[in-house]
């Protein structure tokens, strides 16, 4: 323990131990998960990121060792770590120069917002010497001013090579196109099981998968076309599971950027006629619904039991707001008369 403290300050590292682990030091190869809270403070004592509290809810950060995450240092904190060890690592500001724009993508994340926003046209090192805000007035200031930085490291698990399913992001681009078909039986399973959310979700990240391989592509070439095709199956079975989960807006916006790349797409059609339908769009899904027959008349059974839901939720609506409004303008009620006492 001596002699990789010792290391660790020649690399301008001082670790503190708060509460030692458990078992025996990990060997730590390549490809191994690490799960682990963290604290970021500076070094007088002011918290700027704390993984139990950060967006609201309690999560802990995961590293796979060896995919060159943003901030190395990261790694060579936790590999000196037990399971269940707590310590404090001081690193000077050779280590925690890009602390402000990994900060901005881990609360983003912690949000549900992209973590890639802001940062799209430009490399890490090109945007530290911008003056452009990250959106943080604290990590505005760390980046015009970098300093050393305490990290609090709680090392919860270490998950060896094989032993668990890669993340999407972790994935290379063969690991990612072979992971899609299977990813898509799941989710088909799910949602035949009736789990839709779960369903939804396995879909999405089948989609995130692809979408990222199709972003190496020529738009329009061979490759790119094939990913586009298993693209837009899945997006279909999303939106499936969207119109169960009433999300009726995101469908029509998902199916109709499907149909202007594939204008005769019957199911992308009937998923935006059943959409427009749902939130009063009478024209709208009168239209769609007339083109689905003209390019599949087999489907005129549903097609005239999905214009007779809709027909009768319109009734429904209009006798609903009569009744509600027919006192308003009832001339048949005689007029108040003048009374004198």
């Amino acid at each position: 323990m001596e002699e990789e403290a010792r290391k660790l300050l020649a690399e301008g590292i001082k670790k503190k131990l708060i509460s030692p682990g458990k078992g025996d030091l990990s060997t730590f190869p390549k490809g191994t998960k690490v799960v682990f809270h963290y604290r970021t403070s500076l070094c007088e004592g002011t918290v700027l990121d704390d993984s139990r509290t950060m967006g609201g809810r309690s999560k802990p950060m995961e590293l796979i060792l060896g995919k060159k995450f943003k901030l190395a240092v990261w790694e060579r904190l936790v590999i000196t770590m037990r399971e269940g060890e707590i310590a404090d690592f001081t690193c000077d500001t050779k280590h925690t120069a890009l602390y402000p724009l990994v900060s901005r993508s881990l609360r983003n994340i912690s949000v549900g917002k992209d973590p890639l926003e802001g940062q799209r046209h430009c490399c890490g090192i090109a945007q530290i010497h911008s003056h452009h805000s990250l959106g943080h007035k604290d990590l505005d200031h760390l980046q015009a001013n970098p300093q050393p930085l305490v990290f609090t490291i709680e090392l919860l698990e270490v998950l060896p090579p094989g032993s668990f399913q890669l993340d999407v992001w972790a994935m290379t681009d063969e690991e990612k196109l072979s992971f899609v078909p299977q990813i898509h039986e799941e989710g088909n399973k799910l949602f035949k099981e009736g789990h839709i959310s779960e369903a939804r979700d396995k879909y999405y990240n089948g989609i995130a998968c692809l979408k990222n391989l199709q972003m190496k592509e020529q738009p329009g070439d061979e490759s790119w076309l094939k990913l586009d095709q298993l693209i837009t199956t899945l997006l279909l079975n999303y939106c499936q599971c969207l119109l169960l989960e009433g999300q009726y807006y995101e469908v029509i916006e998902h199916c109709s950027s499907l149909l202007f790349k594939y204008e005769n797409n019957v199911k992308a059609l009937y998923k935006r006629a059943k959409a427009h339908a749902a939130v009063w769009n009478e024209a709208e899904a009168r239209a769609d619904f007339a083109k689905l027959l003209e390019l599949d008349p087999s489907l005129g059974p549903s097609v005239a039991k999905e214009l007779k839901t809709m027909e009768d939720r319109i009734r429904s609506k209009q006798k609903e707001e009569k009744g509600r409004y027919k006192d308003l303008f009832n001339y048949n009620t005689p007029p108040a008369t003048a009374t004198t006492g």
